[in-house]
């Protein structure tokens, strides 16, 4: 029972370093995709900014999935205030980006 008190507070003090390192090996290359894919879907939007609606759907479409690819990198790969920063931004686009398909392309 004297040991129980300092183990559980040794797991508390390691339970940060442990959380960092359960992250996959493959996040720098996962956030280093992320951010070229990023520069992809900006260029596909504006490629498409006049285009007609058919196109304009699919490209939204495809960009909601890219997204939500986004969101789970940066969920899976960061931590503290960029995690939550970047996801909570993933997270509008993606409220705005369904809204703008309900709107525009009937929903689907």
């Amino acid at each position: 029972m004297k040991f129980a008190l300092p183990f559980a507070l040794a797991l508390l003090l390691a339970g940060p370093a442990l959380a960092q390192q359960q992250r996959p090996a493959t996040c720098s290359r996962d956030l280093f995709q992320n951010e070229a894919g990023f520069r992809q879907q900006q260029s596909r939007l504006a490629a498409v900014a006049n285009a007609d609606q058919a196109a304009q759907c699919r490209v939204y479409r495809e960009h909601v999935g890219y997204l939500q690819k986004s969101r789970t990198i940066f969920a899976t790969c960061q931590s503290g205030g960029e995690r939550a920063r970047n996801v909570a931004e993933m997270d509008s686009e993606l409220v705005n980006y369904r809204a703008l398909i309900a709107n525009r392309c009937g929903g689907r």
